[in-house]
């Protein structure tokens, strides 16, 4: 009898509990009523809250950014909290909470400044912006530059320099013309300076001011305005980034709606609609995946920064190492990888048609390691020639460092002395490091970098011969829907961190 009560009394409970629950479940549930979850890699547990994203934006660009975030948000369950206002002033709002995910700036040096502060971190293009006079329809003062703003007849709203980008170009062009002074007066007489190009727009839009600067594209959002040309107006385009906050507490989640905003097939799209004129964005994926070939020399410096890569950009990147004679021969009869990284330059020259112009990324130089002490006494390429001397040395058809190694041999004249030593051919560097550590052979020829982890089990010998370097590149396939992506990628390569990574691995900074 216990027993029973004593399940009934736990039944009615959990009924009670639940009862509850359903009742105060209205915070748990989103606006189309269905439980948050995981969105786009972003873990939100059910009776949680969903991602919150704090997006500071040009108040210029105010129409389409407010477009696609109410399209992200009503996708993926994010709520993203915008504050518009002038590029200048939110820079400035920022630099001082440092609190913020995302920024899409009007203002192409902001980023430069913003990065020299520690406050910026990605940037990805969206957009170029081109300033333009803006008149009543049919300019019936009859506007034909900014010369006519120093007329006693007109009346002109500019935007504030501190506080917006489209103030900072006016000024420039105001200077340039030659009339900065008279216009100012005249300003400070029958006009005004206002903080955000919209402001000054809607002056002229209500007949308060007869011409203001703005942006070609602010023109297409009042059908009450006209857009005067300014001469030598491509001087003075802005190009629009959204950028993403260092000091962000979720940068894959600022990451992805960066991208969604600046994708192809999604952002960029809803700002052709409004008459943009767009940059060349990736493919929108959730979670981009890449293909990323690369010489084995490579392997030690990038792969830490790969898996860091991946971590905070929520992308998957599949690497294949091997000898760019190998990889060169793969590229020419499959599809193009995303990226090659070559060892040496040379091996990029045969698909170099596949790919954007490389960037140099690094240097190591060719040498001649032997085991600790020296044993064979080998210090020199015709040393390789001794009797006896058990040599190994990369295949010249599978890599470029073999390739390298059988032009300096043979520029020599040592290619046939050396090659009756060779007992070891192989497509990497860092098999015949292996082979040279374990005793199997005397000598090799291998990069620097290949010997940077062996320090203390081998020595090491210069070969001072004009060749003796290989230069690594970096190039993004020209069909690559992740362009942008790897863009991002290669800027960490060469940045400060990345160079350090790359100085532990034995690599050098590329020759200027």
């Amino acid at each position: 009898m216990r027993n029973t009560l004593t399940a009934i009394v736990v039944t009615v409970a959990v009924i009670l509990v639940l009862g509850w629950l359903l009742t105060h479940s209205g915070s748990n549930v989103n606006s189309r009523g269905r439980l948050f979850h995981s969105v786009a890699g972003v873990s939100t547990a059910e009776g949680g809250c969903s991602t919150v994203l704090r997006f500071a934006c040009a108040a210029g660009i105010r129409s389409p950014a407010q477009e696609i975030v109410d399209a992200y948000e009503q996708e993926y369950d994010v709520r993203i909290q915008v504050d518009y206002g002038g590029s200048g002033a939110l820079l400035s709002k920022l630099e001082i909470s440092r609190q913020g995910d995302v920024f899409l700036t009007a203002e192409q040096s902001q980023v430069e400044t913003g990065r020299e502060k520690g406050l910026l971190a990605e940037a990805i293009p969206v957009a170029t912006l081109v300033p333009v006079i803006a008149v009543a329809k049919g300019n019936p003062k009859d506007i034909r530059s900014v010369h006519d703003f120093a007329r006693e007849d007109l009346r002109v709203a500019l935007c504030a320099p501190e506080s917006a980008a489209a103030g900072k170009v006016t000024e420039r062009l105001l200077e340039d013309s030659g009339v900065k002074d008279a216009v100012m007066q005249a300003v400070q007489e029958r006009g005004v300076v206002k903080p955000t190009v919209n402001d000054v727009a809607n002056d002229v839009k209500i007949g308060a001011m007869d011409a203001a600067i703005v942006w070609d594209v602010t023109v297409k959002e009042y059908p009450e305005l006209a857009a005067v040309p300014i001469e030598n107006c491509e001087t003075y385009k802005q190009s629009v980034f959204i950028t993403v906050l260092r000091d962000t507490p979720q940068p894959t989640s600022a990451l992805r709606f960066a991208r969604y905003l600046s994708a192809k097939d999604k952002g960029l799209a809803v700002f052709q609609q409004h008459g943009y004129a767009v940059a060349e964005g990736d493919a929108w994926e959730e979670t981009p995946e890449v293909l990323y070939y690369s010489g084995g020399v490579n392997r030690p410096a990038i792969e830490p920064l790969l898996q860091a890569f991946e971590r905070r950009e929520g992308c998957r990147i599949s690497t294949v190492f091997n000898g760019c004679g190998i990889l060169v021969g793969q590229i020419k009869v499959a599809d193009t990888p995303d990226v090659y990284h070559t060892c040496d330059i040379s091996f990029m020259r045969e698909v170099s048609e596949r790919f954007a112009p490389p960037t140099h990324v690094s240097q190591t130089p060719m040498v001649i390691a032997t085991l600790k002490g020296n044993p064979r006494n080998v210090r020199t390429l015709e040393d390789l020639g001794n009797d006896g001397v058990r040599i190994g040395l990369a295949n010249e058809q599978q890599s470029a460092l073999g390739a390298l190694t059988a032009r300096l041999l043979r520029d020599q004249g040592l290619y046939d002395r050396v090659q009756k030593n060779v007992v070891s051919n192989t497509p990497t560097a860092d098999l015949l490091v292996n082979q040279l550590v374990t005793g199997g052979l005397d000598a090799v020829v291998v990069y620097e970098a290949n010997i940077a982890h062996q320090r203390d089990k081998t020595e090491q010998y210069d070969i001072p011969l004009p060749g003796a370097v290989a230069l690594q590149t970096f190039a993004v396939s020209l069909n690559s829907q992740h362009k942008q992506l790897m863009q991002r990628f290669l800027e960490s390569l060469v940045s400060a961190e990345g160079r350090e990574q790359y100085r532990q691995c034995g690599f050098r900074e590329p020759a200027s």
